[in-house]
């Protein structure tokens, strides 16, 4: 079992120096991973008024701090992005860091406000199409290969992204989604780890049973033979925390997530985070 931290990317956590600081005291307290959230505006009306920070650049604060933890997003909405874009922004992280970043990836949301906001596509197919096709031209960049492509959504002729990461044949790739949808979850069979969230909320843990239906629904459907992670997570109390994760481990779970609530001001506060932080993962 590992266990991460999780901040947004708005409130303090918009300001890089904020995000190295709770890195560096993450890396400090033995938590084995740090993983922000990519969002242009979240949801409007409830962020209104709050400067956000670019995920990429907050990353890079965070591994000039830090020598071992894991980094990355959690998630990145891959149909929002330009692939060739986000492989060399990932591959430099990568690079940077010595071969540290996990990339998280999924649908992205709330729609309308990420997307529909600037006028970009809302259809959740079309998305899930877009995260597809670009998932597989991630790949290939970090590779290293020259890459020829054309797909129903993306156009590439001749064109190789270098340097390729450092983690080779490729960063991780986690895959998120909502539970008990099923799409997502094949979708992420098909890759190294899955990220579930639940009717409870982010914030709130798990029970046992959703993540051993998580867990084996994704093991039916996996091709591949590799390690792969499932990762779920909450806000514990220290004293608590074990009581939580525990049960969770035997369900299946490889990673902890220690993430606010959405609807806590605690969520993207700099004292509070890392008064968590500093007091140190779960003790199973």
């Amino acid at each position: 079992m590992r266990f991460s931290v999780n901040v947004p990317n708005f409130g303090d956590f918009a300001d890089a120096r904020a995000v190295a600081t709770v890195a560096r005291a993450a890396e400090d307290a033995g938590w084995d991973g740090l993983f922000v959230w990519d969002h242009v505006v979240h949801r409007k009306e409830a962020r209104r008024g709050q400067p956000f920070g670019d995920p990429w650049m907050l990353l890079t604060a965070a591994a000039l701090a830090t020598s071992t933890i894991r980094l990355g997003t959690l998630v990145t909405p891959v149909a929002r992005r330009r692939p060739e874009q986000l492989a060399r922004q990932v591959a430099t992280l990568d690079a940077l860091s010595g071969g540290r970043v996990v990339f998280g990836a999924g649908l992205g949301g709330p729609v309308e406000d990420e997307f529909g906001s600037f006028g970009d596509e809302t259809d959740p197919v079309v998305l899930a199409e877009k995260l597809d096709e670009g998932l597989g031209l991630l790949a290939r960049y970090w590779a290293g290969e020259r890459v020829d492509h054309d797909g129903p959504h993306y156009r590439v002729h001749d064109v190789e992204i270098l340097p390729a990461t450092v983690q080779r044949p490729r960063p991780p790739v986690w895959v998120g989604g909502f539970w008990p949808a099923r799409r997502p979850f094949r979708r992420a069979a098909r890759w190294d780890g899955v990220v579930p969230l639940f009717a409870s909320g982010h914030g709130e843990p798990p029970t046992p049973d959703e993540v051993r239906e998580v867990a084996g629904y994704v093991a039916e459907h996996r091709t591949g033979t590799g390690a792969y992670d499932v990762v779920v997570g909450g806000l514990t109390a220290p004293e608590a925390a074990a009581d939580v994760v525990g049960p969770l481990v035997e369900a299946g779970a490889t990673w902890w997530d220690e993430r606010g609530r959405y609807t806590a001001p605690e969520l993207y506060s700099l004292p509070a985070v890392l008064r968590r932080v500093e007091a140190g993962p779960p003790r199973l």
